[in-house]
């Protein structure tokens, strides 16, 4: 075959100048492509139809523990509960005078198991109990020996709502106590028997008190555990 050197020239310049168009076509190509779709990781979701990251899948965030329960709070729980069940009231009316007896303790200084332990012997936890001789409420309270404590709080009918019964009478255990320097003497006064020689009365309210007080240590001793 006879081909002339230039024609030779020539044929291999313009193969080359069409593979670089084919290439430069190549680069744009791509480039456009990369403009059109960013490939970070939400532009790739939406491209990819969301087939790897669905949108109902959340991360949850850290459970929220709930609120420890205090060491007073667990002592005045146990002693509802014990109540409640012991007395056969509700939880709840339970919870109500257990609640008023430990803010009438901390207002006199007066223990609340004691002021708890003077409800059960004198009224069974029986917020409108009433006795023949007049004494109302959960702690029995005579409204006609201390007139001058209920003019604060609406007078005698006052005596039928739980707080107010139960801070009239603590108010009053308080007194005796102070004036007799005695908590068993205090009892048997409260109960108008302070010359009964065998204090049974007293006896009975510090018996209630005690399974009070077997309560208490037993939610104290689960608070160092």
């Amino acid at each position: 075959m006879n081909i002339k050197l230039p024609v030779l020239v020539r044929a291999f310049g313009a193969l080359k100048a069409t593979l670089a168009l084919v290439g430069f076509a190549a680069v744009c190509g791509a480039t456009l492509l990369a403009w059109q779709y960013d490939f970070s990781v939400p532009a790739f979701r939406q491209a990819a139809g969301e087939m790897f990251f669905p949108p109902s899948v959340e991360v949850a965030g850290p459970i929220q523990g709930s609120e420890v329960e205090t060491p007073l709070e667990r002592e005045q729980r146990a002693v509802t509960e014990y109540i409640a069940k012991r007395y056969r009231v509700s939880d709840t009316a339970v919870s109500g005078f257990v609640t008023a007896a430990y803010r009438a303790g901390w207002q006199y200084n007066v223990d609340p198991l004691l002021v708890l332990a003077v409800m059960a012997v004198e009224s069974r936890y029986n917020p409108v109990a009433e006795s023949g001789v007049g004494a109302k409420g959960l702690m029995q309270v005579m409204p006609k020996f201390h007139l001058d404590k209920l003019a604060d709080h609406g007078g005698e009918p006052a005596l039928l709502e739980p707080e107010v019964n139960i801070l009239v009478g603590t108010r009053i255990l308080r007194e005796y106590q102070r004036r007799l320097g005695d908590t068993e003497a205090a009892l048997q006064m409260y109960a108008g028997a302070l010359d009964e020689p065998t204090a049974q009365y007293a006896a009975k309210v510090f018996a209630e008190k005690a399974r009070l007080d077997a309560l208490r240590l037993r939610a104290r001793k689960q608070q160092s555990v």
